[in-house]
């Protein structure tokens, strides 16, 4: 018996050693079995189990690009008034009849998927969709804020400091573009309107768990997180990517370095900048870079071209980033303004219509051993290319741009109109005129009549019927509103409401429109309600009949998910 125990004794002491060993090296890599618990302002804060900030990085930077430093340029104003004289009694409920649809809808979250991803309308459940961390609670916290509905806002917030980044509910692959611009985007425009310290030190977890999709042997991130890679030091940036998921995670990165004063965030996407400053004019369409791109290889290959979806916000952020920065980096406003000429001499084109409209739409192109071949599209997601141009027509003073996007916002209301139920459809391909400008009789042998009128004069096939209640267009016309104070632009935005609210609303919530082409259209449960529902498109439709002093243009900059960041002051 002795003898056995004396056997034994050992043998546990081995293991009690190679257990603290393991402890010992779960530590050292950043897992916490225990996530610690404090408190950080009024909030209890949990910090998540695996702390990325502490992570081996098996590619560090070598030299470190820090924010340009220097004293804010002063731009020309944005905006026409920093704010209005008077509300009347029409636009203030109009205004309260936006907030009553977001409330409507956030209390169908809060009853039916509170703390899940996404809500389904017409099932009333929840879906995981975007990792599992609550992704419309924390897209929708600005918005809550800004409609000062407070008590809902520090009850999100009490549901966001408990978030454990590290933990996905969905799959083990993090999509980097969607949670920075909903995630990470969410968190900053929520502390720098409130100021909760909780939100920044979720946004810094946030930021370190994202930060590591840099560490390649490029320092160029792939669109997917894989934790387990990214712990093996065996992740490489995508050979195919789009331009959207590479180019609209500066805004993001460059906020969290404002905020914190840590420069690696700033650094991780200024190295995607510097990708495409170095390619601009090497590309087979000079200006522009293709839809897909080699971020492993750093080469270019594809010959698409859009500002549609997989490229759209790559532009969009082009023009906002010096804003972001205080007009302190030369080369983002000339990344720009070369992107948005090109695009206005081979993507722009000009919809046939019976009146011989002034409008305008962004459509794609195919270069093909030099030849460009304009496509004709109107997509949705291109609707806000309207607002881009006007912005970027104001802060680096080329009215000819505020001009196209006039041209381009009035095009999107135009195709809304043209339709039975007052909506645009996702996409359609157009008949176009020859010209941008001048004289452009209609043509039906190139735009037939529809016989059973559902396809509008000048429509030649309706690809995508669905509306997703995307915000793009009521975006533009929001920019289109506050850069001219035209009160054409706040008629144009209800006439727009009425007709989403006609189409969408159901008892609880609202829903995707299957086919716009007809009025009282089938509603359908595939899409879900989109988190962007509550972050952009109610928001944009909110603030046009707000006072022009929230969230003013000239002390603020959206992101592409329209999370205000503020600007640096001059």
């Amino acid at each position: 018996m002795l003898n056995q125990l004396q056997g034994r004794v050992p043998r546990r002491y081995i293991a009690l050693v190679a257990f603290a060993f393991f402890v010992a090296f779960l530590l050292w890599s950043g897992y916490d079995f225990v996530p610690r618990t404090a408190t950080v302002g009024r909030f209890k804060y949990v910090p998540s189990s695996y702390d990325w900030s502490k992570a081996k990085v098996y590619y560090p930077v070598k030299d470190m690009k820090t924010l340009p430093q220097g004293t804010p340029v002063t731009f020309p104003r944005l905006q026409l008034r920093n704010q209005s004289e008077a509300q009347d009694d029409t636009t203030k409920a109009r205004k309260q009849a936006v907030k009553d649809a977001f409330v409507k809808s956030w209390e169908a979250y809060k009853t039916y998927a509170w703390t899940k991803d996404q809500l389904q309308p017409l099932s009333l459940s929840g879906k995981e969709t975007f990792s599992g961390w609550s992704a419309q609670l924390v897209d929708a916290l600005d918005t809550l804020w800004i409609m000062d509905l407070k008590d809902d806002f520090f009850l999100a917030v009490k549901e966001v400091a408990v978030i454990d980044w590290s933990k996905t509910k969905d799959n083990k692959v993090i999509n980097l573009f969607e949670v920075t611009i909903r995630y990470l985007g969410g968190l900053i425009a929520a502390y720098d309107l409130s100021q909760e310290p909780v939100l920044r030190a979720k946004a810094i977890e946030l930021g370190d768990t994202l930060y590591a999709t840099f560490d390649t042997p490029n320092r160029l991130p792939s669109h997917w997180l894989d934790y387990s890679k990214a712990k093996k030091g065996t992740q490489r940036a995508d050979d195919s990517m789009s331009g959207a998921a590479g180019g609209t995670l500066c805004m993001e990165f460059t906020r969290l370095s404002q905020i914190t004063g840590d420069p690696k965030y700033y650094d991780a996407t200024e190295r995607i900048k510097q990708f495409f400053y170095r390619f601009q004019n090497e590309t087979t369409l000079p200006g522009m870079w293709p839809v897909m791109m080699n971020y492993r290889e750093e080469t270019m290959v594809e010959s698409r071209y859009s500002m549609g979806g997989s490229a759209d916000s790559l532009y969009e952020y082009l023009v906002k980033m010096p804003a972001l920065l205080g007009g302190l980096d030369p080369q983002y406003p000339e990344m720009a303004i070369r992107a948005l000429d090109t695009a206005r001499d081979n993507l722009l084109f000009r919809p046939m219509t019976e009146k011989g409209d002034n409008i305008l739409a962004l459509g794609n192109a195919l270069v093909d051993h030099g030849n460009v071949q304009r496509i004709t599209e109107m997509q949705h997601l291109t609707c806000f290319a309207g607002g881009m141009y006007a912005m970027a027509g104001k802060l680096f003073k080329r009215d000819d741009y505020v001009d196209l996007g006039s041209r381009i916002s009035s095009g999107c209301v135009w195709a809304y109109d043209s339709f039975p139920s007052g909506i645009m459809p996702e996409s359609a391909d157009m008949a176009a005129c020859a010209k941008l400008d001048g004289p452009c009789p209609y043509d039906e042998v190139k735009a037939p009549v529809d016989p059973d009128g559902r396809r509008p004069h000048g429509f030649i096939h309706v690809k995508s019927r669905h509306y997703l209640l995307r915000p793009e267009a009521i975006e533009s016309v929001f920019y289109m509103w506050r850069i001219t104070g035209d009160q054409v632009w706040r008629d144009t935005a209800w006439r727009m409401w009425e007709n989403i609210v006609r189409e969408a609303e159901t008892e609880h919530a609202f829903a995707i429109v299957e086919d716009v082409t007809r009025t009282a259209s089938k509603l359908t449960n595939n899409y879900l309600l989109q988190t962007f529902w509550l972050a952009e498109t109610l928001k944009y439709f909110y603030l046009i009949f707000d006072d022009e002093s929230a969230i003013d243009l000239d002390k603020w900059v959206f992101n592409t998910e329209a999370h205000p960041f503020k600007r640096p002051a001059v």
